[in-house]
């Protein structure tokens, strides 16, 4: 038997040495498999970011001396300056790359000039803090450089996977700014919470991937709507396809801010660089809210009698705690972190009604700018106070600020007058813009709860307010002289407050160009 055997081997290789010495010429011959073309032009603007960033990290390196920091920070701004511009040509273009997993229409072409605009501005907030708190080092702009790539990744992911990969990007590049204070203990305990929190929320967004692709057998956004589209499908690649998108969903939540998953979000903020808490409060909540439309929008449309009233009580959960948890703080950089978790709140409750009408992603679009700029604007004048340390934080030291320093008063007045949704301002032309779209989307509950929260919120912001022009300073309280650097981010922040509120058609008539819908 063993014989037997041997022979029926040794038969088998010499059959199988013949083939390959002396090919059968009628045997089919499998072609090379042919590789998508790759239209790199669409993807010009991030392509920017990401190689000036490592053109960054070796310039700060070999070619600039110590103490010369300042300039790679200079250069950072430069190139998404540069990046801004290359998106001009693109405008009238729409498509798709790396077999569809990556898009370019005008919805993320508008949000690449947003996130350039943040990243630009928190550069410019950090070339005077960072030499001023000690922690000077030119690995930080490239690491905001590469946080705005992959915000714009996000943005025009097309596929779970390319989202999840910008989701990582970004995460990685915030863990390491959030500790960047070191030896600052309060700014390493940030990170690390921030580190296993965010581990925690990947886990969430790999797992629910898995079962979305164990359901639908692909992670591409328009696949899964067509599998979607089909007439039946079993039950268990239903129930798959629910769990997978609940875990997106917590995910996103985490990225987000979004209440119940924003406990984080006041400690690490407080503990975190300035620059970068006010990078983080607009940036990352932006990144992931426009993934979050691109996919509920595209991939899982069908799906929007279970998540949309889901996702609406997520809103209002989440403008109630941020405008009552920012109530009772006394430390204003924890007040505008549990801001930003209200005004997460506003911005969903756009991406929702994305899902019913075009109106709904204006919203989002045009809250997102203006958010951007006013909070960038509030984070601004906080890091020109915090000359004096940590001790700007405190609620009573702004006490006879419009004294003291008139013009910083007056700024962040405007500042807190536009995230209470006063007008003119642009607070409240994108409050206006969002509570109307919900209110013709079907969801004038939702809206009636965005005003009752904003009335909350009006609150904490008139307060610090009150605090600045009617109040008498504490003894000792000094005059803090605003670097140029400091005073452009906040007159830029001031003025696009003021003339988006003022003046907002131009900016209105852009947005509505600027819509997900295929080939816009």
């Amino acid at each position: 038997m063993q014989i037997a055997d041997c022979r029926l081997q040794i038969d088998t290789i010499c059959n199988l040495q013949s083939a390959i010495c002396n090919p059968d010429p009628t045997r089919v011959v499998m072609q090379p498999i042919e590789m998508p073309a790759v239209n790199l032009a669409l993807l010009a603007p991030m392509l920017i970011m990401f190689g000036w960033a490592a053109v960054l990290l070796l310039v700060d390196v070999f070619v600039i001396p110590e103490g010369g920091e300042r300039l790679t920070g200079y250069l950072a701004i430069a190139g998404m300056v540069v990046a801004g511009l290359a998106g001009l040509p693109l405008w009238g273009l729409s498509g798709d790359t790396f077999s569809g997993m990556i898009v370019l229409d005008r919805y993320s072409l508008t949000l690449t000039w947003i996130f350039l605009i943040i990243g630009a501005l928190s550069v410019l907030m950090a070339l005077d803090y960072l030499p001023r708190q000690g922690i000077q080092q030119g690995e930080f702009y490239p690491l905001v450089l590469f946080a705005v790539g992959a915000m714009i990744l996000m943005a025009q992911g097309a596929n779970l996977i390319v989202i999840f990969l910008g989701v990582e990007l970004l995460s990685l590049t915030l863990y390491i700014l959030t500790g960047f204070a070191y030896p600052r203990v309060t700014s390493e305990e940030a990170a690390m919470k921030y580190l296993v929190l965010g581990a925690f929320a990947a886990g969430f967004f790999v797992y629910g991937i898995a079962l979305i692709y164990g359901a639908t057998g692909t992670l591409s956004l328009a696949g899964i709507a067509a599998y979607l589209g089909r007439q039946t499908f079993a039950a268990v690649d239903q129930t798959l396809l629910l769990a997978g998108s609940g875990l997106v969903l917590i995910a996103f939540g985490f990225k987000a801010s979004l209440a119940p998953f924003h406990m984080w979000t006041p400690d690490v903020y407080e503990g975190a660089p300035t620059p970068v808490a006010a990078f983080m409060s607009v940036g990352t909540k932006g990144a992931a809210l426009a993934a979050l439309l691109r996919i509920l929008t595209q991939a899982l449309p069908a799906l929007q009698p279970i998540w949309l009233p889901l996702l609406a009580t997520l809103a209002a959960l989440t403008m109630l705690t941020g405008s009552l948890g920012a109530i009772v703080q006394r430390n204003v950089k924890r007040m505008l972190a549990y801001s930003s978790v209200a005004h997460a709140g506003y911005i969903l409750a756009g991406v929702i009604v994305a899902s019913t009408q075009a109106r709904g992603t204006e919203s989002f679009l045009f809250y997102l700018l203006a958010y951007a700029l006013t909070n960038l604007g509030a984070f601004a004048v906080l890091v020109a106070l915090e000359q004096r340390g940590e001790a700007a934080w405190s609620l009573d030291s702004y006490a006879g600020l419009g004294r003291r320093q008139p013009l910083l008063a007056v700024a962040m007045a405007v500042f807190m007058l536009s995230l209470a949704g006063v007008p003119p301002t642009a607070g409240f032309m994108g409050k206006l813009y969002v509570f109307s779209a919900a209110w013709a989307g079907g969801l004038g509950w939702l809206a009636l709860v965005g005003v009752l929260t904003s009335a909350i919120s009006a609150f904490f912001y008139l307060r610090l307010v009150a605090r600045m022009f009617m109040q008498e300073s504490p003894e000792g309280e000094p005059i803090v002289e605003v670097s140029r650097s400091a005073g452009l981010d906040i007159w830029i922040a001031v003025a696009a407050t003021l003339l988006i509120g003022l003046v907002p058609a131009p900016f209105i008539t852009l947005i509505e160009r600027s819509l997900v819908a295929a080939g816009s």
